[in-house]
């Protein structure tokens, strides 16, 4: 009767093996979150990076030519080497009301 009630107190949901299963998949699935991590932040970066550069282009268009340009085309090759890409799945959009420049999804 005893050896019952030891075989049922180890069928429990909270068991140790289930527990070392689902740490080896965690250890398993590590490099590929990591992975996932650092393409979502580089995209973040390159989002942020980019509007913020631009901005500033914009600022000293306005500083140099007293108005601000009409399109970003109109900033290339004198304040802006070439208009960036944008991250895959996003546009770059330039507001001709508060003039700034901004990343958005497609």
């Amino acid at each position: 009767m005893a050896a019952v009630g030891l075989l049922f107190a180890g069928c429990g949901k909270d068991s140790t093996a289930t527990k070392a299963v689902n740490g080896v998949s965690n250890v398993v699935n590590a490099p590929l979150d990591y992975v996932s991590t650092v393409v979502a932040a580089e995209k973040s970066a390159q989002k942020t990076i980019d509007v913020s550069y631009i901005n500033q282009d914009i600022q000293m268009f306005y500083a140099s030519e007293g108005r601000y340009p009409k399109d970003l085309k109109e900033m290339v090759p004198n304040y802006l080497a070439k208009i960036p890409d944008a991250p895959y799945g996003y546009k770059i959009v330039y507001d001709t009301n508060a003039y700034t420049v901004k990343v958005v999804k497609q």
